[in-house]
């Protein structure tokens, strides 16, 4: 087997889509800077500079070799999980920030805030992709013992992380978890009728709990209000129910599909707010987009994402190192989740959780990781290697 010889690659198409979204994201804040309040002016500066230092961070880590991160896999991952055990623990409390109920930020220097969740989702991405790729080289034949002994091991290495970020309570990080490990899970090379099992174990479950709630067994209301998702019942009935709760627990999402709905086929032009959208600049832009751009704008955003995660899937396709794909295909279940649950809920197709858009809403934890993890496929893009003889 001969390697052609062509020097490194560099995928110009994501980075092409990533531009773009991150000047959609800057334009978009720009033009609502005048009616978010005074705390909130400028955020379109402050983004701007995010993508800056999280371009510099994807150019470095594009740079180094990628293999490198099966040596730095436990302390990235211990890391991520120290960090939620200081939230946990509120320690050290000066430098805590509650917002919403939940304790997910460390105030830093400059009024910076760090939210630790959003590292994580990444970290927990490459660790278990290493964990995945160093059990297959261990356990050469598959049984269903070593299958079982594999499972064993991601959820053993998923549940640490999502239980500490439960407790927060930060219902759309945990979320992002979960789809994270499904997706690894799924391809990981596990038997499929042990995965149909489980998971239809998993759905039957779900299934049950929420028939249960609709049906308004108090057993199940009760749970949630007196466990660390009490947030959750309300956010089912403003869901459900918006018109009968407008005045509450609706009225985001009543405001949500009001702007959407509002912009028809071409948008009513460039600052042109006429609906007074709660969290607007964060976890609704989604609606400042569709409102001043209509459908039209709103579609050429969902097809950038598309182009984006279909780029991210041929590289994983392509790629002839396993640590690669599997790391890839962590990002793209990310990255995936994150878009059709935040689009989901701005049209009321899934209840409402505090999630951002990636690369468009305003968060600079959010944007480095999500630009950090863009450098990964760049890396695992430029490392790959054709054949003239496979």
């Amino acid at each position: 087997m001969n390697e052609t010889q062509q020097p490194s690659t560099i995928d110009y198409t994501i980075i092409f889509v990533v531009v773009a979204l991150g000047i959609v994201s800057c334009f978009t804040l720009y033009t609502l800077d005048p009616l978010l309040s005074e705390t909130d002016q400028g955020s379109y500066l402050k983004q701007i500079v995010w993508y800056i230092l999280g371009g510099i961070g994807a150019a470095i880590v594009m740079i180094m070799d990628y293999d490198r991160l099966h040596h730095l896999v436990w302390f990235l991952y211990g890391f991520g999980v120290f960090m939620l055990l200081l939230l946990f623990f509120s320690f050290p409390p000066q430098i805590i920030v509650t917002s919403g109920g939940a304790t997910s930020w460390f105030r830093l220097p400059g009024g910076v805030t760090l939210q630790p969740a959003e590292f994580v989702k990444v970290f927990l991405v490459i660790t278990l992709a290493h964990v995945i790729v160093r059990h297959h080289e261990k356990h050469r034949t598959k049984t269903v013992k070593s299958d079982f002994l594999l499972l064993g091991k991601l959820v053993g290495l998923s549940l640490p992380p999502m239980g500490l970020i439960a407790v927060q309570p930060d219902l759309g990080s945990f979320l992002v978890l979960c789809a994270i490990s499904s997706f690894l899970i799924l391809v990981s090379g596990i038997q499929w009728k042990i995965l149909t099992s489980i998971f239809s174990s998993v759905l039957l479950v779900i299934g049950v709990t929420v028939s249960m709630f609709f049906l308004n067994f108090t057993v199940v209301t009760d749970y949630l209000e007196e466990s660390i998702f009490a947030h959750v019942d309300s956010r089912f009935y403003g869901w459900l129910q918006p018109e009968q709760y407008a005045q509450g627990y609706g009225l985001q999402l009543i405001k949500s599909i009001t702007a959407i709905g509002s912009g028809q086929l071409t948008g009513k032009g460039i600052g042109n707010f006429q609906v007074s959208v709660p969290e607007r600049h964060t976890d609704m832009i989604f609606t400042a987009v569709a409102e001043q751009f209509g459908f039209i704008g709103a579609s050429l955003v969902l097809t950038l994402f598309f182009l984006l995660l279909y780029r991210m899937i041929q590289i994983a396709m392509e790629s002839n190192d396993s640590f690669g794909s599997y790391i890839i295909v962590g990002i793209v279940g990310m990255i995936t989740f994150q878009v059709f649950q935040n689009i989901g809920m701005s049209l009321q197709l899934l209840p409402i959780t505090g999630l951002p858009l990636p690369f468009l809403s305003y968060g600079g934890s959010s944007t480095l990781a999500y630009l950090l993890a863009v450098g990964i496929v760049l890396n695992v893009k430029s490392r790959t290697r054709t054949y003239m003889f496979e």
